[in-house]
């Protein structure tokens, strides 16, 4: 018998594998707390709009999960994506580990932890070499994927 929890997350990274957003939206709760070191916290209606957000530009995206394992209210997986990024076309893969907490069958916290410094190298090239572990750089990462966030949900309505 599969336990239900598992059985959700493995259905948000099928939807995600799919690119099917409103899917993935569907296995949060209305209140759920997404966090990633890109975006920071993002609470609702925003953690939805993110993966709508990144789903609708991404690029020759391949995404593999393992090791999915559900402890009561608690999951975790692993995951890696594979896509082009930017206007250069990077190729990034990002490795990420991901913990949960599901009530009422839905997640309703979900926090991704990745190395930043390797994403920046992949994604922004010899700038993210160079500066990708300073938090100026960081900061402007995070500023502009928010800002990019906030113009993909007013271009919505």
């Amino acid at each position: 018998m599969t336990d239900p929890n598992r059985a959700v997350v493995e259905r948000f990274y099928h939807a995600f594998a799919q690119r099917d957003a409103e899917a993935m939206v569907a296995c949060y709760s209305d209140d759920v707390v997404f966090s990633d070191p890109i975006f920071g916290t993002l609470r609702g209606a925003d953690a939805g709009d993110m993966w709508r957000m990144l789903l609708s530009r991404a690029e020759q995206l391949e995404v593999h999960v393992d090791d999915v394992r559900a402890n009561g209210d608690s999951a975790s997986a692993h995951w890696r994506a594979s896509y082009r990024f930017g206007p250069r076309a990077r190729r990034v893969v990002n490795d990420v580990q991901a913990r949960f907490q599901l009530r009422d069958g839905l997640i309703c916290h979900h926090d991704d932890s990745f190395a930043l410094w390797s994403w920046s190298r992949q994604a922004l090239g010899l700038p993210g070499l160079l500066l990708g572990w300073s938090p100026l750089l960081q900061g402007k990462v995070r500023r502009q994927a928010f800002e990019g966030l906030r113009s993909y949900q007013q271009r919505r309505g």
